[in-house]
């Protein structure tokens, strides 16, 4: 018997069931990953570059991670390394703040200080990544160091100069004062090769990239970059972390990082020829970049970031790039410009977006370049923290990542999340 106020129940096939009972959602990716927290429904959330993009719900493995100060951005990526480290995967880390040694030392690793004067030399144009591997990260190192394009003639000039100073080097390693050397005092081949007048005109023609890659050998940056990597570093542990903390405040920190990470893709580059060889799959590295926004003015880093992304696939590598907001990178310019366009590319070769709260200044920027509806754009100004939308394809997710008790040590700075350490978890 129908009781007073009692409606006729309603009636829907399952293809319209979850539409009309909408408090139902799937629980995660439907792939295995390491967990990150939970989701809005209060599921577990995993999450593994890899086997997503092995399964083709992402594009690329290529991370990028936006959140203001205090809202965990930082917090994510270390216990995500953390945790990851169970699975066997290695981690590189180009550490700006220096806050990565608790990390290191919860897994046992040492951390390697790049500064002026120190103990620690790294040469970026070692022969590990092959001849055009060694030229393409010395134009990223020149730009770096210029801050602007390269002319042709310099660019000419980059191309004989290397293959002047392997053939002067031998069986030794060719090194950046070699370069410079070399450009300054162009040998006869050097002339020939460019079709110059003279060496007095190639050396003119030189000058300023040859005056600017001087600046890693006689300058601030002398001592770091100036000769043979040293000897003893350990790269096959699970975490590689390069401490740039030193010179974090300074102009020559965009130079620093591009070289630093110029040596690194040509480590990277030697193993996959390696494994090629050997006939088995690479070891798969995540590549952590964290506040890029203190050096995402700079051309000649935003293009390496840009590089780097597009060899993901060839080398086995998942970048984890980590911004304040996206207009770090210039996104505000004027449509077409060079600023925009990398931006734009980045974001395209980005399989995941990961939005801690954002400013309300960039409402059009979440919608334009990130694709965000108008809920999502709202919601990124609101995030409480430890709460971040990931965009993963057309599919976007809120999730609360999780902390335990174990993991407060190695995440904890005085810019991060006291709060969300001792409300958050488990």
């Amino acid at each position: 018997m129908r009781r007073r106020g009692e409606r006729p129940g309603h009636s829907a096939t399952t293809a319209h069931f979850q539409a009309a009972y909408p408090f139902l959602g799937m629980g995660g990716l439907g792939a295995p990953g390491v967990y990150v927290g939970t989701d809005a429904f209060g599921g577990a959330w995993a999450f593994d570059p890899w086997e997503l993009y092995a399964r083709r719900i992402m594009r690329s493995p290529n991370v990028i991670v936006l959140g203001g100060i205090s809202y965990a951005k930082s917090t994510l990526i270390k216990t995500y390394i953390y945790r990851q480290y169970l699975f066997g995967r290695q981690a590189w880390v180009i550490d700006v703040k220096g806050e990565y040694g608790p990390l290191a030392a919860a897994l046992g690793f040492p951390i390697i200080r790049l500064e002026p004067g120190g103990e620690v030399r790294l040469n970026p144009i070692e022969r590990r990544g092959g001849r055009e591997g060694q030229l393409a990260l010395l134009r990223s190192v020149a730009l770096a160091a210029l801050r602007r394009d390269l002319h042709p003639e310099e660019d000419a000039a980059l191309r004989v100069a290397l293959d002047q100073v392997n053939e002067e080097a031998g069986v030794f390693e060719p090194t950046l004062p070699m370069v410079v050397d070399v450009l300054l005092h162009p040998r006869e081949a050097m002339v020939a090769g460019v079709s110059a007048a003279g060496g007095a005109e190639f050396a003119a023609a030189a000058r300023d990239v040859a005056l600017a890659l001087q600046r890693l050998c006689d300058g601030d940056l002398r001592g770091i970059f100036d000769g043979p990597t040293s000897e003893g570093i350990d790269l096959e542990g699970a975490l590689v972390v390069l401490d740039l903390s030193a010179m974090r405040d300074s102009d020559a920190l965009a130079v620093l990082m591009t070289c630093t990470a110029a040596w690194q893709q040509a480590i990277l580059r030697e193993r996959k020829e390696s494994a090629d060889r050997a006939g088995v799959p690479m070891a798969k590295v995540f590549c952590v970049f964290e506040e890029v926004w203190r050096v995402a003015g700079n051309v000649g880093v935003a293009e390496w970031l840009q590089a780097n992304f597009k060899l993901c696939r060839a080398l086995g590598i998942a970048n984890f790039v980590s911004l304040h907001k996206l207009t770090d990178f210039g996104t505000a310019g004027a449509d077409g410009s060079r600023a925009a366009r990398i931006a734009q590319a980045l974001v395209a070769d980005a399989g995941c977006t990961v939005i801690y709260r954002q400013s309300p200044d960039q409402r059009e920027v979440l919608r334009t370049d990130l694709g965000c509806s108008d809920t999502e754009t709202e919601l990124a100004t609101r995030l409480e923290i430890g709460e971040a939308i990931w965009k993963i394809g057309s599919r976007s997710m809120l999730v609360r990542q999780r902390m335990s008790r174990a993991e407060r040590s190695i995440t904890y700075t005085d810019e991060q999340m006291g709060v969300i350490g001792a409300a958050g978890t488990p």
